[in-house]
């Protein structure tokens, strides 16, 4: 009997702990759904951070892949307070530099292929 009031004892102190937590997301305007993507991609945000020290070494699908994930994780980060996460911002701004300088190589390299691609053909001239 003193175990089953043990465990009743528990079950309300831990939702007490789960109700108290999303009460105080929500005053800090915290969408449940929102902080639950952040704890993703917080996740998302180790793995890129690792990744994106060897950035000039990834092959085309690896650097759309690389750009899709960073999209994703940098929408879950916007959603929630920069407050929250300051002890990430470092990682975060590795990434998102890494980001920005794939995002200019790939579009130099479509600005050159559309160059090149566009350029006219000269044919010389027939030596008689």
């Amino acid at each position: 009997m003193t175990i089953l009031a043990l465990i009743f004892i528990l079950l309300i102190f831990i939702v007490i702990l789960v109700a108290t937590a999303v009460m105080q997301m929500r005053l800090a305007g915290i969408n449940i759904k929102d902080f639950i993507s952040f704890v993703r991609a917080n996740d998302s945000l180790d793995k890129l951070a690792v990744f994106a020290k060897r950035y000039e070494n990834m092959s085309p699908q690896e650097q759309v892949i690389y750009l899709s994930e960073a999209e994703k994780m940098f929408d879950a980060f916007d959603k929630i307070p920069e407050s929250v996460w300051e002890e990430e911002h470092d990682k975060y701004n590795t990434v998102l530099e890494k980001y920005r300088d794939i995002k200019v190589m790939r579009w130099n390299e479509a600005k050159e292929y559309e160059a090149s691609k566009n350029a006219k053909r000269v044919e010389p001239k027939e030596i008689k």
